[in-house]
Order: C-alpha cells, then sequence, then structure tokens
C-alpha cells in the first residue's frame, strides 16, 4: 500500500514541470499490451526496443537472457530503462508460463507466419508480442506456444526488417488502434501510485535521507 502523503511530500521535491509530465506520460501508460525479446544477441536491438516500448507508452517489457546476456545500452535507450519495467528471464519457458498466468496471449512476430496483418490485429485482447534473434528470428518454442502469428506487410524484396524497426512499426499501430477504442487499457489506480513513488525515487538525489527525515519528523 502507498503512503500517498509520503509520495506527496515527496513530489514536492520536483519541480511543477516534471510533476505534470509523470502525470501526462502516466495517463497514457498501458499493461495491456507488452513486449518479450528472445535470446537478442545485439545490443542495440534491445535498448532500442526499450526506447520504443518507452515512446509508445508500453510499461513493461520482458527480456529472455537463454543464450545470450547483456546489459542495457544506455545511450542508445536514451534513460528509458528508468521509467519502463524490465522483467528478466533465463529461459523461455519461464517467461511465457509468467505471461499467460498474467492473462496475455502469445503474439509471434514474423514475417513468414499469414496468421494476421498488422493492421488487422484484435487489439481487445491482452497481448505480449514476442521479437526474435536477429538471424533466426522466434525460437520452435515461441511458435509452437503462440496464440497467434503476427506480421508487418510488405511489398519489396527485402523479408524481414530489424526487431527494433518491427516493434516501433507494431507498437505504433496496435497502441493507437487501442486508444481510438473503448478498451479500459490504462494502468489502475494504484498501479499509477506505484510508478509515481518508482520514478520519484529514480529522480530524487537522497531519496533515502529524505523518507528518513520524513519519518523522524
Amino acid at each position: 500500500m502507498i503512503d500517498q502523503k509520503l509520495l506527496e511530500y515527496l513530489e514536492g521535491y520536483l519541480t511543477e514541470s516534471r510533476r505534470e509530465k509523470f502525470r501526462q506520460v502516466l495517463a497514457q501508460r498501458t499493461k495491456h499490451f507488452t513486449v518479450a525479446t528472445e535470446d537478442v544477441y545485439q545490443l542495440h536491438n534491445t535498448s532500442a526496443v526499450i526506447r520504443s516500448c518507452d515512446v509508445f507508452g508500453i510499461q513493461e517489457v520482458h527480456i529472455v537472457e537463454e543464450r545470450n546476456s547483456k546489459r542495457i545500452d544506455r545511450e542508445i535507450a536514451m534513460g528509458a530503462q528508468k521509467w519502463v519495467d524490465l522483467n528478466r528471464y533465463h529461459t523461455v519457458k519461464d517467461c511465457i508460463g509468467s505471461l499467460k498466468q498474467s492473462g496475455y496471449q502469445i503474439v509471434a512476430t514474423s514475417p513468414h507466419a499469414s496468421d494476421c496483418n498488422l493492421q488487422d490485429f484484435d487489439v481487445s485482447k491482452k497481448s505480449c508480442f514476442f521479437f526474435g534473434r536477429e538471424t533466426e528470428g522466434l525460437s520452435d518454442e515461441v511458435l509452437n506456444a503462440a496464440d497467434c502469428y503476427l506480421k508487418i506487410p510488405m511489398y519489396g524484396f527485402t523479408e524481414s526488417l530489424n526487431i527494433s524497426v518491427s516493434a516501433a512499426i507494431i507498437l505504433q499501430q496496435v497502441t493507437y488502434n487501442l486508444k481510438q477504442s473503448d478498451l479500459n487499457w490504462r494502468l489502475t489506480p494504484e498501479e499509477q501510485l506505484e510508478k509515481r513513488l518508482d520514478w520519484v525515487k529514480k529522480t530524487i538525489k537522497s531519496y533515502d535521507d529524505i523518507v528518513a527525515h520524513y519519518y523522524a519528523n
């Protein structure tokens, strides 16, 4: 349970423009959609996907590091890792199990799948969009576990896009359609309070000292 009086006290250390920015961004955040990357080799690709998630209001990103485990490239993520929640997994099985338990359908993004074109995607279901390795794409484990397959229509000789580009295109389309719908896609009031506190904590220097002083008085 969030101590709202403490939160309001802490927010007093922020500028009004920063407080307003937090309110504006939180109003557009969602967990209705989420994104997972599977053993992406190039560090900048994962970082760029995280940046796109922040840009389009996706609050959570799931990173499977069964083969490749690297830190997030802060320069490319442009600080997005501070505002987006990162969930890491050692196996695809654990990631999929956790997502399904949370009510997400697994959406495999693949240029070769014929299940659904991007413009026809049903945004009403909670969905996790999986993006695979640069050269190999998604593993059979993800493809076999997928509830549906999604592709971006392409009309040239090239059969695939860089995963960070694919993620940006897909997220722009599905989040736009989601926000045009009547679905309740926003974070719950409690989730918004949790994020306000989390973001304040990541913004204020000497956070622990300030909190200790607050409770001491």
